[in-house]
This record gives structure tokens, sequence and C-alpha cells, in this order.
């Protein structure tokens, strides 16, 4: 069971590229919902190509919410999202409709369930440092020291996942205790066995494998050069959040003449693959959530399709 004031919602997830913005169209017309988005890099104005966020035919088809809410410079905690998200839902309810989350970004749909894990509050000159450090050693030099302090939190994220090891550090020494300890508490939901479930799609791996190179494809034809120059030419750079999308680094890299057109497709679709295999890894670890096909979903819902 999610957390108020979510505990009524409908929640559909799944790795990217995976087809979860085109089903949750027929989803919310049949729940009588509005859609609010699940993903981190939909917020931000100017970044739709890269992002894949629905289009205007889509959001006149179906309301959504949290599309296109800061700037690109901006920054967005997941703890400002989990506010914003809750006054979406209040709105919705009051008007008498259903809300259903769509989007595949772990730490958005955690806190949904689980509520935020009570530590401590961000030491800005100390992240600065951390940050600088990565820099100027590389980011497997700061994750080697997270594993010596925290080497469950390590196992859990990536070496080049450079804020995430830097707040795993940052609550060690401002604390003496790991991030891991402090997050035992956000183990397992209350009633997590209860209620509706939280379904991800998961497709065969050939499958969305094949789905993500011919994604990675038809964003250059859509245009995402040119929505990369557009962003370059911004008055102030890309928020450390925002900078870290998909396709937007090598896109950039290709417009700088530091890739080739080839090199440069094979990169994002590489990186996307990678992006899928730890989404999946997080949707299997987190009990609520139940495995579906696009065919399955109402089913799993204990709906019918009519």
């Amino acid at each position: 069971m999610a957390v108020a004031p979510f505990e009524n919602a409908f929640i559909l997830t799944g790795p990217t590229a995976s087809g979860k913005s085109q089903l949750a169209l027929t989803l919310a017309e049949r729940l009588g919902a509005e859609i609010v988005s699940m993903d981190s890099m939909a917020l931000y104005r100017g970044m739709d190509v890269g992002t894949a966020k629905p289009g205007p035919d889509d959001r006149r088809r179906v309301p959504h919410h949290l599309l296109d809410v800061l700037d690109p410079w901006e920054s967005a905690s997941v703890a400002w999202w989990l506010r914003r998200a809750a006054d979406c839902c209040r709105d919705i309810e009051a008007r008498g409709r259903r809300v259903l989350f769509v989007g595949g970004t772990p730490l958005y749909m955690k806190a949904l369930l689980y509520g935020l894990f009570d530590g401590p509050p961000a030491d800005e000159e100390l992240r600065r440092r951390l940050t600088e450090e990565a820099e100027r050693l590389g980011s497997p030099a700061l994750h080697a020291r997270l594993v010596a302090v925290d080497a469950a939190s390590a196992a859990r994220l990536h070496p080049n996942d450079v804020r995430r090891i830097v707040r795993a550090l940052e609550v060690w020494q401002l604390t003496g205790r790991p991030l891991s300890a402090w997050q035992t508490q956000w183990a397992v939901p209350p009633n997590a066995a209860d209620g509706r479930p939280v379904l991800f799609l998961n497709p065969p791996r050939a499958e969305l494998y094949a789905r993500i190179d011919a994604r990675v494809r038809r964003m250059i034809a859509d245009g995402l050069a040119e929505e990369v120059r557009a962003l370059r030419r911004l008055p102030r750079p890309l928020s450390r959040e925002a900078a870290q999308a998909v396709s937007y680094r090598e896109m950039s890299d290709y417009l700088d003449g530091l890739a080739g057109l080839e090199e440069m497709i094979v990169r994002i679709q590489t990186r996307s693959r990678n992006l899928a295999k730890r989404q999946l890894t997080w949707f299997w670890s987190l009990p609520q959530c139940v495995p579906i096909t696009n065919h399955l979903t109402f089913a799993a819902w204990g709906l019918t399709m009519e």
C-alpha cells in the first residue's frame, strides 16, 4: 500500500522504451484517470526528443502532470518531486478523477511507496568537495572509497553514478553511519503485501533491446541534434540532474566532432540498454512490483477490458 496521499493511485512503470507511455493512454481512458509523470527527465522544458516525452496529441488525449515544470538549469530532489506529486493527486482526486503514475524513475516510485527516509540534510560544501574529487580522480576512486565504508550502498550504485555516490559518502561523513543503515527503515513498506500492485512492463530482453535501438534512431530522425543545439544556446548550462539524461552528452560529443554519427548512436543505444538493466533490477527488488505484459495489465488490477 502506498503512503498517503498516494494510496488510491495506480502505478505503471517499466524500463526505458518498454512501451509504458502508450499503454498508459489506454489505461487512463479506461480508468477515468489523469497521468502524473514519474520521470525525472520529463520535468525539464526543451528536453523533449531525447526524453521521449509525451507529445501534444497524447496530452490532449489524456491530461498529463509534472511535465515541463522546470528550466533545464534547475534542480529537483526526490523530496521536491514528491511534494509536487502529492499536490497533483489531491487536485485530480478533488475533481473526481483517478490518478495514474507513469514513468521509470525508480527513486520516485520508491518514494511513493515508502516515503522518504529520515537522513541528514544536504551539506553543500561537503558535496562540492566530493564532486570535485570525483572530477579530479575519477568516479571509480570515489566508488572505491564508498566500498570501504558502506559496501551495501556501493554494491547498489554504478561506479559512474557520481551524484548518489556523493550522497552516500556525505551521509556517512555527517553521521558516522552508512546510508544503507539509515535506509533499513525504508526497506519494506507497511502492508507491502496488501493493496493494489505496482505493475511494471517486462518485455523479453531481445524485444526490449530492439525497441531501444529503434527509438534511438527515431530520436535522431526527429531532431535530437537540433534540440541539443538549442539547449547549448541557453543562457545557463544544464543542471547536474538534467545533464544526466541519456543521449544529450553523446549528441554534444557528436556536435563537437568528438564522435562520428554511428559511434554516437551506438553509445546512446548502449547507455540506454544499461539504464534499462538497472531499472529492471530495481523493479524486481521491490515486493509490490508485479511484472506484466501489455495484455495482462487490466487483469492484474482486477479490471476487465470492454
